[in-house]
């Protein structure tokens, strides 16, 4: 038992603390200025996680891909939690952005880390400047997380990788379970697709929505995937009360970890759990 927990790495537990659309009228304490983030964040790193999936907001708190906006959260959070949490800021489109704008702001802003969502990144038909920025991130050391919503999009990132349209350096999969089911409802079984799918030996991790996103994490970190959860995808506790903060559902998973004896990730963990994969 004791070898074979020791190949199973340690578990990256990313929070997601508000998304690109929930407001404080959907949780009083959901973090929307630098300020609450930074507070969020070091709540979230005490708990366990090692790396933050950073939205901001304009001055409305709508989505905001705003470089000057994410330097602002980034100091803030970094002064409150050193060099111990990864920031990870988001390119998500929601409707507002094309990939070119979604490829700009990385560029600009150079993150430590990055999520990406291959469907709206890679055109089909015109894969040049999506393979030029998949590289550059590669030449800037900055940390792709690939989000992908169903087992299609996992076969098609295979197939990029395969193309070297994605490079297979630093990769790290997000599988959203549950993305396109009725209410956005997800369970363990909507893992199975993409573990069936999935031909390289790399680390992924899962997110979940509504009651059941506990469980469906408790199943990644039992067959040793990794972890983003918060508000952005799940409010309420695996008791269905609403958690009070990020940190409490943060702290939730991170006590699945210890009853099944897998380690918590480190910030320098994390970042050599992907180059290593």
């Amino acid at each position: 038992m004791n070898d074979l927990l020791s190949s199973v790495p340690p578990l990256i537990i990313t929070v997601a603390p508000n998304g690109a659309r929930k407001t404080r009228e959907d949780h009083p304490a959901l973090p929307i200025t630098p300020e609450q983030l930074a507070e969020e964040a070091l709540l979230c790193k005490q708990a366990g996680a090692s790396m933050i999936h950073l939205h901001v907001r304009d001055d409305a708190h709508r989505h905001s891909l705003d470089v000057g906006r994410y330097r602002a959260a980034t100091d803030a959070i970094r002064a409150c939690c050193g060099e111990n949490l990864i920031i990870q800021a988001t390119t998500e489109a929601v409707g507002q952005y094309t990939a070119s704008e979604q490829m700009t702001v990385v560029r600009e802003l150079q993150p430590q880390a990055a999520s990406l969502a291959i469907r709206e990144l890679v055109q089909e038909g015109d894969m040049g400047e999506a393979t030029e920025f998949f590289h550059e991130l590669a030449h800037l050391n900055i940390m792709p997380h690939y989000i992908l919503y169903s087992e299609e999009d996992l076969q098609w990132f295979q197939t990029l990788v395969e193309q070297g349209v994605i490079p297979e350096k630093n990769i790290f999969l997000l599988f959203v379970l549950g993305r396109y089911s009725a209410g956005q409802v997800s369970s363990p079984q909507d893992l199975l697709p993409f573990l069936t799918s999935l031909n390289m030996q790399v680390p992924w991790s899962v997110c979940a929505f509504g009651p059941m996103e506990h469980a469906a994490a408790s199943a990644a970190v039992a067959m040793g995937g990794h972890v983003r959860v918060g508000f952005e995808n799940n409010m309420r506790l695996k008791n269905g009360q609403l958690a009070d903060r990020n940190s409490d559902l943060v702290r939730q998973i991170a006590d699945v970890s210890a009853a099944v004896g897998r380690p918590i990730a480190t910030a320098d963990q994390l970042q050599a759990i992907v180059r290593a994969g």
